[in-house]
């Protein structure tokens, strides 16, 4: 019967005997179950009042609610034999078994008798079922699930691995309808079985193929975590039977759960993998690698109010006024872009391990003072004569394919001299040039002492001191008013900028320019004494600042000739300067009397008065001996209006006056904004409280960068900066900032970033990319200053001229129209060995730049992820290639 069948397969694992305290009422429950056991065999085999599948029914019935697979539970050693289980049944019992079971009714078929034996042992091992512990319960409805599954396999049935308890029971109650003789014919079989078990070892091993088989399915069906750790075990378990007498089937079957068991260990991997993901994604990993970085919770704030600051496109409430972009304004930059393929990359075996990189210096005519830009001598060199008259040769001519090079050390490089010592002294050896100590060495510009280079602190104009000239020019215009009403400076043909590097003790801000010239390394000088400056000419296109910034624009013998060409370079400095500011003009032709110098200036009065701007005096420094006109440019546009002679002309309507990307200069002048709403309409707040506020100008009628309106996106803009400098960067990030003076933030875009480090001793050039929303004049309107660039060319600077650079969300913009690795090589060579980069981003281009600057070897200090942001901070060695490119 069905449940002799289930019997013996159970017999084959161990059990549990009731530890009863009264042995006696534990034989006779004993014996009355048996006895029960056998009137129910004999009526059912004798009488066939049920069917045989009944019985084997009722039998699931008791158990039907256990649903824990044979191969959850543990296995263990073969059951005890009739001989060592016969002694625990009372002897009269098994005494009236042997005369009752003599012969089996039910027969095999042919009617062949059943060994009385063997009956008896078949009813002893039910008796001893009837006690097992619970556990072993579980063990019987598994085995009757192992097999349903057999016959499925053989049949090529598939099963449904969410089969409910319900459905198990139904099934089985199906299975009772079969007819006798069938249920008679399986019986014989499975008693046979028990035979083979009981004299071969092997029949342990027939077994566990079946068992196998069935956890094959199991484990398809019902995959929870739970399960799978008793899967394990049963594996286990089952490999070291295999490993008794394996058989050809078993071998087969073993084949099958190796498979199996080798596939659903790789979805397990995976499915650990997504979760590790996924919790990557909700938990942050910091991940620092010196001891200078461990300010994890100054990181994860840094991020939380990151995730408020997404960008969105430049709309306006009520209306559509898109911000405007250096890109979209200059004509000759989207031919440019788009005649300009990706640059070059590095070629190596895959790209994926930083050792692969085949870096290379560069084999340039300036060697260490390689500017690609500027020193482009194939361009040069198909310039016309009349293009060198404008100074054109002397402006950006960038290749077409960025370099990928790297650039050497001067030889003896030390790294330089802390601010504000490094005002006054820097070693020589990082800009070993001489010819400015030769030949202005009496004009107290520079002069060599020992392994120094020393500054004065003269000028031109200033032989004396750049302290006592900023003063004379004050005490000659009281409006000018350093550091309150007068913020922001744009000195011309600055030399070594001491006047711009003085200024800071007025708490005045100068941008400095000069050109790469004869004159050697005026602005490298500049940049290694920690004085803003870039490499810049006055020739044949705007410079790349705003149009109405700058406070004073200021040119000590600056050597330009503004009266040449209808005034066109003059009109270029009217369209940076604000109205109501400066022009300080100390040059002799204001207080000498040579022919040439009385021709100029009177050449001068002219265009200016023509150009409506006022001279307010002319005033002489008795000290230094020379004099300096200051001219100040009209509030209104009345002056226009009334001149006789309409020359120079007003620029046309459609003349963006901000446009400064590779615009030509025009000998025109632009119209005074009038209306109270529009910026240079009115004088900013006086320092220093025009850093804080929103500019006057700004409407929130138009939606700002991040989408709010744009006044309040401009404080929030402001208060994130100032909680990410004052609880990370200034605690964390392994920064030490005595050793950081020239600072450029790579992507501004209110100038948050700059404002936050007021207090530090420090000066920030902040970048406003080209194809990037105009924000540049908000950050001048607060007091700040900085310029356009396009970040797939390099940048108006020497090499080694920048302690930090702060890269936010500016790599992965970038990587659609160049390739990342260009700009990673522009960082290379504007960064001091020893400077660092901040870099923000997504993480996989964070990952990205990481490898590259780990290729350049620099020092990954810092890395940290969370969600879509990352950042990391590192720091430029020493290291240069051996090898020159050929």
């Amino acid at each position: 019967m069905a449940g002799f069948s289930r019997s013996a397969r159970g017999g084959k694992r161990s059990f549990s005997a009731s530890s009863s305290s009264n042995p006696y009422a534990y034989y006779l429950t004993t014996a009355i179950f048996v006895v029960i056991c056998i009137a129910g065999a004999w009526l059912l085999g004798s009488f066939s009042i049920f069917p045989s599948g009944a019985t084997s029914s009722g039998g699931h019935s008791l158990v039907a609610h256990v649903s824990v697979s044979e191969s959850s539970l543990p296995q263990s050693d073969p059951p005890p034999t009739m001989e060592d289980t016969q002694g625990e049944l009372p002897e009269e019992t098994i005494k009236q078994v042997e005369q009752e079971m003599v012969k089996d009714p039910v027969s095999d078929g042919g009617g062949e008798e059943i060994d009385p034996e063997r009956k008896k042992e078949e009813v002893e091992v039910e008796v001893l079922q009837a006690d097992r512990h619970p556990k072993e319960l579980q063990d019987e409805v598994a085995s009757e699930e192992e097999e349903k599954q057999n016959e499925g396999l053989g049949k090529g049935a598939e099963t449904d691995g969410g089969e409910n308890h319900q459905e198990e029971e139904t099934e089985q109650e199906n299975k009772s309808d079969q007819h006798p003789d069938q249920e008679h014919e399986q019986e014989v079989k499975l008693k046979q079985k028990q035979r083979e078990e009981s004299s071969l070892d092997g029949g342990m091993e027939e077994e566990q193929k079946h068992h196998d088989e069935a956890q094959q399915e199991h484990d398809e069906q019902q995959p929870t975590d739970d399960e799978r750790r008793q899967d394990t075990e049963a594996t286990e378990n089952s490999e070291s039977r295999e490993e008794e007498k394996p058989t050809e089937n078993e071998g087969q079957t073993s084949e099958m759960i190796e498979q199996v068991s080798s596939e659903n260990q790789k979805d397990n991997e995976e499915e650990r993998k997504d979760e590790t993901i996924r919790e990557n994604q909700q938990q942050p990993e910091l991940q620092t690698e010196t001891e200078e970085t461990n300010d994890s919770s100054s990181a994860e704030q840094t991020h939380t109010i990151d995730e408020e600051r997404k960008e969105v496109d430049g709309e306006t409430y009520g209306e559509k006024r898109p911000w405007a972009t250096q890109a979209d304004q200059s004509h000759k930059e989207k031919e440019r872009r788009a005649d300009r393929g990706e640059g070059e990359r590095l070629q190596s075996d895959g790209g994926e391990h930083p050792e692969e990189y085949d870096w290379k210096l560069c084999n340039a005519t300036a060697g260490p003072d390689y500017i690609p830009c500027l020193d482009n001598l194939k361009a040069i060199k198909k310039l016309r004569p009349e293009n060198y008259r404008h100074y054109e040769h002397r402006e950006r001519h960038c290749p077409e394919e960025a370099p990928t090079c790297l650039i050497p050390l001067p030889k003896g490089y030390k790294r330089s001299i802390e601010w504000p010592k490094s005002r006054d002294r820097i070693w020589y050896d990082n800009v070993p040039h001489t010819k400015l100590a030769e030949v202005k060495g009496h004009q107290n510009w520079v002069k060599v002492s020992g392994q120094h280079l020393t500054f004065p602190g003269g000028g031109t104009q200033f032989i004396h001191g750049a302290l006592h000239y900023i003063d004379y020019l004050q005490e000659s215009v009281k409006g000018i008013a350093w550091g309150k009403h007068t913020r922001v400076v744009l000195d011309v043909g600055c030399g070594v900028a001491s006047f711009g590097g003085y200024l800071f003790e007025r708490d005045v801000l100068t941008m400095s320019f000069a050109p790469k010239d004869e004159h050697e390394a005026q602005v490298q000088l500049a940049l290694e004494r920690g004085i803003p400056a870039i490499s810049a000419v006055m020739g044949a296109h705007r410079l790349q600042f705003p149009g109405n910034v700058f406070d004073i624009v200021h040119c000590a013998r600056c050597r330009v000739p503004w009266h040449v060409d209808g005034g066109r370079l003059l009109l270029e400095l009217n369209r940076v300067l604000r109205p109501g500011g400066y022009f300080v003009w100390s040059a002799t032709p204001v207080y000498q009397k040579l022919e040439e110098d009385v021709a100029i200036w009177k050449a001068m009065k002219s265009l200016t008065r023509s150009m409506c701007w006022d001279l307010v005096t002319i005033k002489k420094d008795q000290i230094n001996g020379i004099g300096a006109a200051f001219f100040r440019k009209p509030l209104s546009n009345d002056c226009y209006n009334e001149r006789r002679h309409h020359s120079p002309p007003i620029c046309e309507e459609n003349d963006d006056p901000n446009a400064a990307w590779y615009i030509p200069l025009k000998t025109c002048m632009h119209k005074i904004p009038t209306n109270e709403s529009d910026r240079g309409s009115n004088w900013p707040q006086d320092w220093p409280r025009r850093l804080q506020d929103p500019p006057y100008w700004l409407s929130n009628s138009q939606a700002g960068i991040y989408g709010k309106p744009v006044k309040e996106d401009f404080l929030t803009d402001t208060e994130h900066w100032k909680n990410v400098v004052t609880k990370s960067y200034l605690s964390g990030f392994g920064i030490n900032w005595a050793r950081v003076r020239n600072v450029m933030d790579m992507r501004a875009v209110y100038g948050g970033f700059a404002a936050a480090l007021r207090d530090q001793k420090v000066w920030v050039m902040n970048v406003v990319n080209t194809d990037a929303p105009d924000t540049l004049p908000i950050i001048y309107e607060r007091g700040l200053f900085g310029m356009y660039h396009d970040w797939c060319e390099s940048f108006s600077t020497y090499p080694r001229t920048y302690d930090l650079l702060h890269a936010d969300r500016l790599f992965s913009r970038v990587r659609d129209r160049c390739p990342i690795l260009t700009v990673v090589v522009e960082v290379d060579r504007i960064v001091r060995p020893g400077g660092k980069i901040i870099v923000r981003d997504d993480p996989s281009t964070v990952s990205e730049v990481e490898t590259l600057l780990k290729s350049l070897h620099w020092e990954v200090q810092l890395t940290f992820s969370k969600g879509q942001e990352g950042m990391l901070s590192a720091e430029k060695s020493d290291w240069r290639p051996e090898t020159f490119v050929y």
